[in-house]
């Protein structure tokens, strides 16, 4: 059958430059690059390639460029090359489209719409290199009242706390299972927790027994698959995640395929080597808020009530109620997942279209929960798409208690958002099973990566935090009185409870 669609990277190659070393055509998975038999050349494929930008990279003498490939299309406004493209690759297949990481689509981004407020005259801000500032969080259930009592001439706390997460920053690693990224990435993000003196969330993929030692800074989930949950793997935890939906694709399962069920995730997982791991969309045990409530309390049953439990759900039209809910039910952390967060793999138009930002999430959400008089009860997690700390700050003042952080993580361990974690060809190591690409990611080089990341945004929220004239970040949660609105509507700002900028 001939093919409509044409490459969507063009591949430049100066041929002075190339000393034909063979480094492109040893380092891509995609087979773009070939050695011509006859001349000794390197050859192209322009159809395979992704623009994982690799080889790019790589080439000692640079003798490589990759390009956007804009071709000629009778496209319009309504009619994009893209839609072009998706109709002819469907057409051509008969398949569902898939693809990996967050919603690219141009929606509204409310941070870039949101600006901070700052001290100045009347009251002054503070110094973070000279005075305390204060990032620990705790995320959990809190009481409606403390009470406390005197003994020996100090006050202690009489009143008995659910079980917290002390987090020395407001940061997770996001919920990434072993199979969608490989072992060195999870071991990355375990060591980087555990320096920092946060948390990683394991995904729906079960521990490796290697990584047990990291328990003390590690979230496993309980997903509908149920891979890999056993009573070793909820002891070793600090907490339990209920996973019901992500924010890539609300209301849709997960499927692992057969061929990236190696040895290592087959014993993880604790399913067969070669099958297909399959989650499906429902939990098949919970159909109302009654029954959730029964795994909640089942989950915190059997690790004895030492470890907060938490509900994730993806954000969609009615996450103010659905949150309710699941405080009620229990739950002592709400992770709410975005329309931008990542994935491994999704079908397409599932990501793009279905789900809301987590802007609005977030606000609706804290508002919800202060209104019934529950917010106490529960902490917010938010997630979808973060990507500095200027958005990690914006968001505790809308009202999250912290984020996690999956696609800026992968960023700043070497992913290059080509997309294409489905195929498990990941050139840089770090969204596949194939042993020889698993090594290409060095797990101490990356948890040092990991690490100044954190390193660098904590120090940049301290520095945002003092320039308000706040010296602890329990001070801005859900402050929205430090958010002012710039180009947006009324009605976004009402949903954000934030008055436009030059309000005063």
């Amino acid at each position: 059958m001939y093919t409509l669609l044409q490459p969507d990277f063009r591949i430049k190659r100066d041929e002075e430059r190339c000393i034909r070393c063979g480094v492109c055509v040893r380092q891509c998975a995609f087979d773009v690059h070939s050695v011509d038999t006859d001349d000794g050349s390197i050859r192209s494929d322009e159809s395979k390639c992704v623009a994982c930008q690799r080889c790019e990279t790589l080439c000692p003498t640079r003798a490589l460029t990759l390009e956007e490939n804009y071709h000629v299309a009778n496209e319009n406004y309504n009619w994009t090359g893209g839609v072009l493209k998706n109709i002819w690759k469907q057409a051509e297949t008969g398949g569902v489209l898939l693809t990996g990481m967050g919603n690219p689509r141009p929606y509204r981004i409310y941070w870039d719409h949101l600006v901070l407020n700052a001290s100045q005259v009347t009251n002054p801000s503070i110094d973070p290199l000279r005075e305390p500032m204060e990032l620990r969080t705790y995320l959990g259930s809190k009481p409606d009242s403390v009470e406390v009592v005197k003994e020996n001439g100090s006050l202690k706390l009489k009143t008995k706390l659910a079980p917290q997460l002390r987090l020395d920053a407001p940061f997770l690693f996001s919920a990434m299972s072993l199979g969608a990224i490989g072992y060195n990435v999870q071991e990355a993000m375990a060591r980087a927790a555990t320096e920092m003196g946060i948390y990683w969330n394991t995904g729906e993929g079960g521990l490796h027994k290697d990584l047990y030692k990291y328990g003390k800074n590690t979230i496993v989930q309980v997903a509908s698959g149920r891979f890999g949950v056993y009573k070793d793997y909820l002891d070793a935890a600090a907490a339990v995640e209920i996973k019901i939906g992500q924010g890539a694709k609300p209301g849709i399962g997960g499927h692992l395929p057969g061929e990236k069920v190696g040895d290592l995730v087959s014993m993880t997982r604790m399913i067969p080597a070669g099958t297909d791991a399959l989650s499906p969309a429902p939990h098949h045990d919970i159909y109302s808020i009654e029954d959730l409530s029964q795994l909640i309390y089942s989950l915190k049953e059997a690790t004895e009530y030492t470890k907060p439990v938490s509900v994730k759900i993806a954000a969609v039209h009615n996450v103010a109620a659905i949150a309710s809910g699941i405080v009620r039910a229990g739950a002592d952390i709400v992770a709410i997942d975005g329309i931008r967060g990542g994935t491994g793999a999704a079908p397409t138009m599932i990501r793009d279209n279905v789900g809301i930002p987590i802007e609005l999430a977030i606000a609706a959400v804290d508002q919800r929960l202060r209104d019934e008089g529950i917010r106490n009860r529960a902490s917010i997690l938010a997630a979808g798409g973060f990507r500095s700390s200027a958005d990690i700050i914006k968001a505790i003042a809308l009202g999250a208690d912290a984020v996690y952080l999956g696609t800026a993580a992968l960023v700043a361990m070497g992913c290059h958002v080509c997309q294409k974690c489905y195929t498990g060809k990941c050139n840089w190591g770090i969204a596949t099973q194939d042993p020889y690409l698993e090594r290409r990611l060095n797990p101490d080089i990356a948890a040092e990566r990991l690490s100044n990341l954190i390193h660098a945004w904590s120090h940049e929220i301290m520095e945002m935090l003092g320039g308000m004239g706040i010296n602890a970040i329990e001070s801005l949660r859900g402050n929205r009185l430090h958010l002012r609105g710039v180009g947006l509507s009324k009605t976004e700002l009402d949903i954000l409870g934030v008055r436009h900028a030059g309000a005063s």
